[in-house]
């Protein structure tokens, strides 16, 4: 039998049960990780999750018995990961423990008791998810882009040109809501998108007319423009700023005043509207917290 052959031969290994008071979906990953290092072995990988009680433990022990397996766990709970690995002593079984070791040698290193919390890696990258969720969707819906989508936004910003919408659109992504923002150009209809979904959702942006001529002013001479007096004179500012302030009392749109606030400031003020309209759904997708 040539070398060749012997590499595409297989056996069958012991099938590995791994336990966890969570998803146990990185104790499986391990466990696969290791088996493709044995080429010549192919071994079934049972987890088993949400293992909360001694009757869970004792019930999973009595299969791996029986099919002469292995068990690895991720189990953070102190006294169901010792009650795990005496039983497993006293029925022979060989036991893996991914967890144990490694916060053992962290408590000692951080001084710090672990909170041995189940699922908390699992919730702490389901947020940062949510988090890139929202950011992916508030660049793709900045400035009036994608309006067919205006539905799915838990915020809609609506204001002027350099009132201030992308930069607070951003930040609230980074908190975790999914916003777009829509320009306001007087004379020009609101998009048909907008006057569609749910007015609770919108928030609309005033800004001081000195002040938002400044930003214009500012912006126009960054990019090199000639002077404009009908984007960036104050005299057409003021009837603007007067126009949209109109617009927002005839749609009935919630306002509040970005003037002279530093961007947490006007951040507080969007999430406070929204979340007290949406007690219960503020995020579309259920409550969840963001932490900063």
């Amino acid at each position: 039998m040539s070398g060749g052959e012997l590499t595409t031969m297989t056996r069958q290994g012991a099938p590995v049960y791994v336990l966890s008071c969570g998803q146990g979906i990185n104790g499986e990953q391990m466990v696969r990780s290791a088996l493709v290092q044995f080429p010549g072995v192919r071994s079934k990988v049972v987890r088993v999750p949400h293992v909360h009680d001694a009757h869970q433990i004792h019930e999973t022990l009595e299969r791996v018995a029986e099919e002469k397996g292995v068990v690895a766990h991720t189990i953070v709970d102190p006294g169901l990961r010792e009650l795990l690995v005496c039983e497993c002593e006293q029925m022979d079984i060989p036991c893996v423990d991914f967890m144990g070791p490694v916060l053992d040698m962290m408590q000692q290193n951080f001084g710090d008791a672990p909170l041995c919390e189940p699922g908390r890696y699992r919730k702490f990258n389901q947020v940062n998810m949510n988090r890139v969720t929202a950011i992916e969707f508030a660049v793709a819906h900045d400035d009036g882009l994608n309006p067919q989508d205006l539905g799915k936004a838990e915020i809609v910003l609506v204001g002027l040109s350099r009132s201030g919408k992308t930069p607070l659109s951003m930040y609230l992504s980074v908190h975790g809501w999914k916003v777009a923002n829509i320009p306001i150009v007087i004379g020009i209809p609101l998009p048909s998108e907008l006057m569609a979904i749910n007015r609770k959702r919108i928030v609309a942006l005033y800004i001081d007319p000195e002040q938002l001529a400044a930003h214009r002013q500012i912006r126009r001479k960054r990019l090199g423009l000639t002077d404009d007096m009908a984007y960036s004179g104050v005299k057409e500012v003021y009837r603007e700023v007067d126009a949209v302030r109109e617009l927002y009392r005839r749609h009935g749109f919630s306002t509040i005043n970005v003037s002279n606030k530093p961007i947490e400031s006007s951040a507080e003020e969007v999430i406070a509207i929204i979340e007290k309209r949406f007690p219960e759904g503020a995020h579309k997708q259920g409550k969840r917290k963001v932490e900063p």
